[in-house]
């Protein structure tokens, strides 16, 4: 299973939706699309304006949704 989340530092939604992850034991990477704004266009081209933005095998969840997280984690 690949899982990334794009985030932003500062961004709280975003580091609870990386929390919950690490509390469920799921491996991913991050994409701070501070640092790269390139990660922001990626973001753009799958039809969201911000983060976070979870990836889960290729389908994006906005924003932190624990029951849609978990559904797609347990797939």
């Amino acid at each position: 299973m690949r899982v990334t989340v794009y985030s932003k530092p500062h961004c709280l939604e975003c580091n609870l939706v990386k929390r919950f992850l690490k509390d469920h034991g799921v491996k991913f990477e991050v994409k701070d699309c501070n640092s790269h704004p390139e990660y922001l266009e990626e973001v753009k081209g799958m039809g969201f304006l911000g983060v976070p933005v979870t990836v889960i095998d290729g389908t994006p969840i906005r924003g932190l949704k624990p029951d849609e997280l978990k559904k797609h984690l347990n797939q």
